[in-house]
């Protein structure tokens, strides 16, 4: 048998998204570290700078504030101009006023870096979630967008060790020089290998362009393969249908599954923020943990939230047939349970820190579900500013929780933090049941 001809040998089916994928858990993690930082300097800066709980929550939050006004802007931007030039620029930003912080001699310096720094992250979001809506096939969003999330919470997994070992050998200030080096190198590979559309890559085959198009018969062939589950109680309880897309931004604006999709995850960032901001600070002041426990007991929720975020994209894409709300709801209530078990929280680090990395998988089962449920109700044209409106009503619930957290322990104590934050996931579950499960395929 002659051999074939090299030129009609069949072309390999290229996997680059999933090398996209990889630059996106790498780029978020250093920007999650970027902002996680703090927590773990925060109580070193209050000994250089005399700050109440009030005041301290304040400057935690205004990271928060800034990075949620700029999400509108960066969906509408996004939507004109891509992803490729902002995403690059926001990064490099994000580097420049991490180093900044490390130099502030005063409150007033330190309030207006943690903006700037709010500002120029807030378009990385809206950035990787359209990245991922144009890089991957429907059947691989949830999973696509777990793997993002779960570089969010991954940050927050290597930050307290990493900080407890450079405030031991020098100070707070190194913390945020160390942490401004690498996101300047990333923004540099995404700009040069990630394009706006894989129709635009070099690195993407022609056959992986159908893939994620849904144009090959590969994909039609999975989709006869995967079983058809019946999921009609299911479909009842979280109120399943079939919708009509968004095709416009004012019909996003309108829509009360955007808007309520957004409030819900408000609730949930909020609590997951005031773990991240506030967490050390009660290990060391109130549990009385050494540095070095507080680094590693601290990490621990992040640790959880990594293999939660991983799980519940899987979950929606490959058990759930897409479907989005149903771990959106077990986080939500799974949440509240938590919150109320950390009132009696045991004192032994090993034993605390179970608890916390539990609390981590089960606040974060739903995350990746928030980021993908956009996407089964827009187009990709208005899935940007859509995107963008989930984000923003996230972010300015993660701004305000760190900040009624300060207030709280100045008028009441730990107790009413955590039963504060109860009641907001009850509150995000109750909110999800009023929204539709999109069934379109």
């Amino acid at each position: 048998m002659s051999a074939i001809p090299a030129s009609h040998a069949p072309i390999k089916r290229s996997n680059f998204r999933w090398v996209v994928a990889g630059l996106i858990f790498l780029i978020y993690t250093i920007a999650a570290a970027d902002r996680a930082n703090i927590g773990v300097a925060l109580p070193f800066i209050r000994k250089e700078f005399a700050m109440t709980n009030t005041q301290a929550g304040a400057l935690l939050s205004l990271f928060l504030f800034a990075y949620a006004l700029a999400q509108l802007p960066s969906g509408f931007a996004t939507s004109r101009f891509g992803v490729r030039k902002i995403f690059s620029v926001s990064m490099i930003l994000t580097s420049v006023f991490t180093g900044l912080i490390g130099s502030s001699s005063s409150i007033l310096m330190l309030k207006i870096y943690r903006f700037g720094l709010g500002l120029a992250e807030g378009p990385l979001p809206v950035g990787i979630t359209t990245t991922i809506n144009n890089w991957f096939p429907p059947h691989e969003k949830g999973t696509a967008a777990g793997i993002f999330l779960s570089a969010v919470k991954f940050g927050p997994v290597i930050v307290p060790p990493i900080c407890a070992v450079i405030v031991a050998i020098w100070g707070w200030r190194e913390i945020f020089y160390f942490f401004a080096i690498p996101g300047i190198l990333l923004a540099v590979i995404w700009y040069f290998f990630v394009t706006n559309h894989p129709s635009e890559s070099r690195h993407c085959s022609p056959q992986e362009l159908a893939y994620i198009t849904g144009s090959s018969e590969a994909v039609t062939a999975k989709q006869r393969q995967r079983p058809i589950r019946s999921m009609k109680l299911l479909d009842r309880l979280i109120r399943a249908k079939k919708i009509d897309l968004l095709t416009t931004n004012k019909k996003v604006f309108k829509s009360w599954n955007i808007l309520g999709c957004s409030l819900s995850y408000c609730f949930q960032l909020g609590i997951s923020n005031v773990l991240l901001a506030w967490i050390p600070t009660y290990l060391l002041t109130v549990k009385k943990f050494s540095i070095m426990n507080m680094g590693f007991v601290a990490a621990a929720p992040w640790v959880g939230a990594v293999i939660g975020n991983v799980m519940g994209g899987l979950l929606s894409d490959r058990f759930l047939n897409k479907r989005r709300k149903p771990g959106m709801m077990l986080s939500a209530l799974a949440t509240a349970g938590m919150m109320y078990a950390l009132i009696n929280s045991p004192a032994d680090p090993v034993q605390y820190g179970a608890l916390l990395f539990v609390t981590g998988i089960l606040l974060s089962l739903g995350f990746s579900a928030y980021m993908a449920y956009s996407m089964g109700v827009t187009t990709k044209q208005t899935f940007p500013v859509a995107s963008s409106v989930v984000n923003m009503g996230g972010q300015l619930g993660g701004a305000l929780a760190p900040f009624v957290t300060g207030m709280l322990l100045d008028s009441y104590g730990w107790d009413y933090v955590f039963l504060f934050m109860a009641i907001g996931s009850l509150m995000s579950f109750l909110v999800l049941t009023t929204i539709a499960e999109p069934i379109n395929d």
